[in-house]
């Protein structure tokens, strides 16, 4: 399920392998799905959707998916919800030539888990996993602490491109303190 890596990927301070990451270490590396692995966990598991837009996604997002700047592309923010607590804020962007064909239904989840769809059919290819050490100061942290009480100094984050034909879409992960907690 793996395909050749966008080299512009590191041009953005996004990492090969995460760096001193300890407690999210097995959380960041695990390449299967994300989803399935917090429905085994929790008891009650949900998404919640925080964001269903049509926006310009952020420059790096755009030349890794090699679409326009100017092109907008349907931007769908997350929270996965493990027995009520946020533990996970994903950030997905859903360029419009990718939401027809055999992905006609992605843009109406709504609260449904894209990582079930993605990874329920074998011929979606995955780019290698890169990671970032999130700050404050970085628009994923900023959209994940919004549904925080309390902010950390940083959040550790996970990203890669999916594909099927033609289509690519970009996943973000971001893991909150609360995934830890429990």
């Amino acid at each position: 399920m793996k395909i050749q890596q966008n080299s512009a990927q590191s041009h953005h301070g996004w990492l090969k392998k995460p760096r001193v990451s300890l407690a999210y270490r097995h959380w960041l590396i695990d390449n299967g799905s994300l989803t399935a692995r917090l429905q085994k966990r929790y008891t009650h598991f949900s998404v919640k959707a925080v964001a269903i837009k049509y926006a310009k996604p952020n420059q790096d997002e755009a030349a890794l998916l090699r679409q326009p700047s100017h092109k907008t592309a349907l931007i769908r923010e997350v929270l996965l919800i493990g027995d009520s607590l946020p533990v996970v804020f994903a950030h997905s962007v859903l360029p419009r030539a990718c939401l027809r064909g055999l992905w006609n239904g992605l843009g109406r989840l709504g609260s449904k888990p894209l990582g079930a769809t993605l990874f329920a059919n074998p011929k979606v290819k995955r780019t290698p996993l890169s990671y970032k050490k999130l700050t404050s100061n970085h628009m994923l942290y900023e959209h994940a602490t919004r549904h925080l009480s309390q902010k950390p100094r940083y959040l550790w984050a996970r990203r890669s491109i999916f594909s099927l034909n033609c289509a690519s879409i970009m996943v973000t992960e971001v893991f909150l303190p609360q995934l830890l907690a429990t």
